[in-house]
């Protein structure tokens, strides 16, 4: 290449740079959103993280310290987040009794464990909402705010009054189903151990048709991450309250049964409600290989502890575990942060900006290169202002729309209540 042709190339690359940081420069002056101007001001909402059942039990476990989890206080201010839903989450097992005793039991232990955190180990660190003006009044004392969810309606069993004893427990929301169906929902994934057929319900029971109207009569927010298509269609026309998706990304990046089609996200807007997009990689990547490698290592890992099935929480932190991920991150790349936000773009192009939030799915298998725990939670900010996304966009998608939907909950129920006393 001759000299006057190397000339015009680095005159035009520096035009280019010229022009780029220019773009970049309006961009942020056009409503002074800067990472310094947005991360900190903005209260960040992570609507799933998973706790252990030994929860707050140990120091390998205790929220107070800095430990081998996703999330802990620690973590959490290193990387600014403000709120999460810690999970009431147990596994779906067969519908005996016996069983739905023991999913009562677990659940409980859960709760006692989120109490612990807020009330007895913490208090001046972190506080329990259960409104959404709690959440505000809680981060403008300059604390952490938990909040609790319930993953899988199993802990029910069929016993309706429990929606309303886990309620008073501080349960804000509910997935109807997990993995395998149950007497509320089917689910996304069928267990082909515990004997389900592709769909038992079709969709909904007729108790599940009770339960979500129990929700709504208490103002308890009906999540449909995990159900079934026909499921999710049927509560979201059934519901009298927006309904929420509490960690889903979408089919249309990431072809999973676990994700939301666009249909579903239309009509998840079109009521109202509000698509909390997970970082959890699979659900972002569609890898197959990934997905073989991962289901073999995990029955394996299952077989050699001796139990049913696997569990992130009971086996995610075992050495065979961990080395045995780290080959297949090797083998297939985790998702990263861009790819997970790319899901966001998508989820806000199809239902608006003011339907989309974030969930992590920490210590639940969530998780992407670049935000893999809760003091990486910055980068998220970061990413959604690359993109140009602006300052009250970021407030919405990190919270807001949340609260909101929250909120309209709180008023249909007391609707309800009002028009129940009449």
């Amino acid at each position: 290449m001759g000299r006057p042709l190397l000339l015009i190339v680095a005159a035009l690359a520096l035009v280019v740079g010229l022009v780029w940081f220019a773009f970049q420069l309006a961009d942020e002056a056009s409503d002074g959103t800067t990472f310094t101007k947005v991360h900190g001001p903005v209260m960040t909402l992570d609507t799933h993280v998973d706790i252990p059942p030994t929860y707050t039990t140990s120091p390998e476990v205790d929220p107070g310290l800095l430990t081998e989890l996703q999330v802990d206080l620690p973590k959490m201010e290193e990387g600014g987040l403000d709120a999460a839903f810690f999970i009431v989450y147990v596994g779906q097992t067969a519908r005996t009794d016996k069983n739905y005793a023991a999913a009562r039991e677990a659940a409980l232990v859960k709760f006692h464990a989120i109490h612990a955190m807020t009330d007895a180990l913490y208090p001046s660190r972190i506080g329990l909402a259960a409104t959404p003006g709690d959440v505000l009044d809680i981060h403008g004392s300059g604390r952490k705010v938990a909040v609790i969810g319930i993953e899988n309606g199993y802990v029910i069993g069929k016993d309706l009054s429990l929606v309303a004893e886990y309620y008073e427990r501080g349960a804000r929301y509910m997935t109807l189903a997990h993995v395998g169906h149950n007497d509320i929902s089917d689910s996304s994934m069928p267990r082909l151990d515990l004997g389900d057929a592709p769909a038992e319900h079709g969709g909904l029971s007729v108790f599940g048709r009770d339960v979500v109207k129990e929700m709504n009569r208490l103002g308890m927010m009906v999540d449909i991450s995990h159900i079934s298509h026909d499921a999710m269609m049927q509560a979201v026309e059934l519901s009298d309250a927006p309904v929420i998706a509490s960690h889903s990304a979408t089919t249309a990046l990431a072809d999973h049964p676990r994700n939301l089609t666009d249909e579903q996200m239309r009509a998840l807007a079109a009521k109202g409600g509000v698509a909390q997009i997970v970082a959890f990689s699979t659900y972002v990547k569609a890898d197959p290989g990934r997905t073989g490698a991962g289901m073999a290592l995990r029955n394996r890992i299952a077989a050699e502890e001796g139990a049913p099935r696997f569990s992130y929480l009971a086996h995610g932190k075992l050495p065979s575990f961990i080395e045995g991920m780290r080959e297949i991150n090797r083998l297939y790349p985790r998702a990263t942060l861009a790819q997970f936000v790319d899901h966001i773009d998508h989820a806000v192009s199809v239902m608006g900006i003011d339907h989309v939030g974030i969930a992590s799915d920490f210590d639940g298998g969530g998780g992407v290169v670049g935000w893999d725990d809760a003091s990486e939670t910055a980068n998220v900010t970061g990413e959604l202002i690359k993109r140009g996304y602006t300052r009250a966009q970021i407030e919405k998608i990190w919270g807001g729309n949340f609260l909101r939907v929250w909120s309209e909950v709180d008023e249909v129920a007391k609707h309800l209540q009002s028009a129940g006393a009449n």
